[in-house]
């Protein structure tokens, strides 16, 4: 079995490459970040000034026992004053830090869902939506995280050098022999972070594939329950499920031995080395208690962050692997096709022509050859052809949702290129065979949050498609809630307020992919004559399953393997006793 691309070890090189183009998204909130980590600083050098102030009492005034009961309160409110600075001072560090890492967090989520809108077609045909939700949601998540890595690193610094430098201060041999501890942390550090990223891609691979699997089995309930598909989804998932836990046992045992315990152990071992050399001094001559408590605490202090920073390894490997996992979609160049540099041209007549367009999905096996025709304004194009012929392909390069590879589409004897999508959007009205319904109400999902179209025209939009004969019926009619999907509507109902949606913008061309496929015979005869007012006037592109509903197009386009085989409209088409004419009479004998 080829191995995942996931499951690899990351380079120190990588990760380098990660955590500064991480650092970019976090430059909006710089002032914030640099803010608490002034605070960071100030609260390092408390943390060296007060074990000194307990020194200072224990040898100046306990040990000679000249301590006043003034000096007594004096030493307790200074030592009091400072516990409370050092409250303080970590109150502002952690929320300064905590907002701007929730910020840099938010960001780059909104960040990642604006990128993806930009990704075209192809990118969600290829990638499961249950792994792209688990880099939106998940992945984001952990990198909230991720960030106190940095504060982790920038303290311990800060504290390793000042407890340091006061260890210096009171016995430098004593503090230079426990530097010895120092190459051993880095070497394990360096030794997680090299085994525990490979141990965390291979977690999060696992998560997304129980995302997918999770968003596959939601969506497809209906379907499971039919066929009664329950226990092989449940086993599926059970195996996922299983191998994501290993990998999560596999990371809490790498934790357990690498982390705290082997810090704790390095800590007690210089503990135990400083106190037997302060032993060996005071065999030749007296050695102050104070010092001692105060060297011991600043060794606490050097070891303190170590273990902090190790800890939080765990969550910067995590956070490195989902910044990676981010940034691949970040790095996506499958975007929506591009319109030409200062791309200005508005529709007005409608005309639309194909001049010998070629199409391929994988670059190597064209699904359109050499497709020619000509839509001029206000007339119906239909075309047929059996699964596979490449019906759906034309629309999907008329609607630039694909970059087709030769050729040239026009609109109005222009270049389809110079139209802004914004234009093309505006002005070309889709309505797909499965009538997509969003959470909330039906004003709501005619109007698609468009704030320039009022409730008159929704209205005048679902009366002018005769959406408004059920609508009317609905509690609350307009404001009537939806389901997700619109689960509790009818599949005519759907398409009617899909064509409502399509027809409150008043688009100059209309394309219906196979819009009458799955509607109930309950609506069908409005389906009909609703179609029939929407193209009246309008340049039509419409994909038909049943060709019935097609006979009155001005132009009928038969396709086979993505080839133009036939043209004419249905009388023609029938006397000319081709493919057309056969497929005609297959779907009469079976009426």
């Amino acid at each position: 079995m080829e191995e995942s691309a996931w499951s690899k070890s990351l380079s120190f090189k990588e990760q380098k490459r990660i955590v500064t183009r991480m650092f970019k998204f976090a430059k909006p909130f710089a002032k914030t970040f640099l803010l608490a980590i002034v605070f960071a600083l100030a609260l390092s050098v408390i943390n060296i000034l007060l074990p000194r102030i307990i020194q200072a009492y224990m040898d100046n005034y306990l040990t000679t026992q000249t301590a006043t009961e003034k000096i007594i309160y004096f030493f307790a409110a200074l030592y009091f004053f400072g516990v409370i600075l050092k409250a303080v001072i970590w109150f502002f560090q952690w929320f300064l830090y905590s907002m701007a890492a929730l910020k840099t967090f938010q960001y780059i989520r909104v960040k990642l869902f604006e990128k993806l809108h930009t990704l075209g077609m192809r990118y969600f045909d290829q990638t499961p939506a249950g792994s792209i939700v688990s880099r939106v949601t998940n992945d984001t998540e952990t990198l909230f995280e991720f960030w106190y890595v940095f504060l982790m690193i920038i303290t311990g610094i800060f504290a390793v050098i000042s407890s340091f430098v006061a260890m210096f201060s009171i016995n430098r041999k004593i503090a230079l022999i426990n530097l010895v501890f120092l190459p051993i942390l880095l070497i394990v550090i360096w030794y997680y972070q090299k085994f525990s990223s490979q141990i965390y891609r291979q977690m999060r691979e696992k998560l997304s594939q129980l995302n997918t699997k999770l968003n596959e089995s939601i969506s497809g309930m209906q379907i499971i329950q039919q066929f009664r598909q329950e226990s092989r989804l449940k086993s599926e998932f059970e195996i996922i499920n299983d191998d994501y836990l290993k990998t999560r046992f596999a990371m809490i045992k790498t934790n357990s031995l690498l982390l705290a315990p082997i810090i704790n152990l390095l800590y007690a071992l210089a503990i135990a080395l400083s106190l037997s050399l302060f032993g060996f001094d005071a065999v030749h001559s007296p050695v102050e208690v104070g010092m001692i408590y105060a060297f011991t605490t600043y060794v606490q202090g050097f070891f303190n962050p170590m273990t902090q920073m190790m800890d939080f390894l765990s969550v910067f490997t995590d956070g490195i692997v989902a910044a990676s996992r981010i940034l691949k979609i970040m790095d996506t160049t499958e975007v929506t096709p591009a319109q030409n540099p200062n791309a200005n041209e508005k529709i007005g007549a409608g005309k639309i022509e194909f001049r010998q367009v070629s199409f391929s999905y994988d670059g190597k096996h064209d699904v359109l050859k050499d497709i020619s025709f000509v839509a001029n304004p206000g007339q119906t194009i239909a075309l047929v052809g059996h699964t596979g012929s490449g019906k759906s392909s034309i629309i999907n390069v008329l609607m630039r949702f694909y970059e087709f590879h030769s050729g040239e589409i026009l609109i109005d004897d222009k270049n389809i290129k110079d139209y802004p999508l914004t234009e093309l959007r505006e002005k070309m009205g889709l309505v797909l065979q499965d009538a997509f319904m969003f959470y909330g109400d039906i004003a709501t999902n005619i109007r698609l949050l468009n704030k320039n179209i009022t409730d008159n025209e929704i209205k005048a939009a679902a009366e002018f498609v005769q959406a408004d004969k059920f609508i009317m019926q609905l509690p609350g009619k307009y404001h009537a809630k939806v389901m997700e999907r619109g689960a509790s509507y009818s599949s005519g109902q759907r398409q009617l307020l899909s064509f409502a949606r399509t027809m409150v913008t008043s688009p100059k061309i209309l394309v219906l992919d196979e819009a009458t496929a799955n509607i109930d015979t309950e609506t069908e005869s409005l389906i009909q004559a609703s179609l029939a007012k929407m193209r009246k006037g309008r340049t039509t592109i419409a994909i038909a399953h049943r060709l019935s509903t097609i006979k009155d197009a001005d132009l009928i386009l038969v396709l086979d393997k993505g080839a133009i085989v036939e043209t004419g409209d249905h009388a023609s088409l029938l006397a000319e006793d081709g493919l057309y004419a056969a497929m005609y009479k297959l779907q009469s004998s079976e009426v």
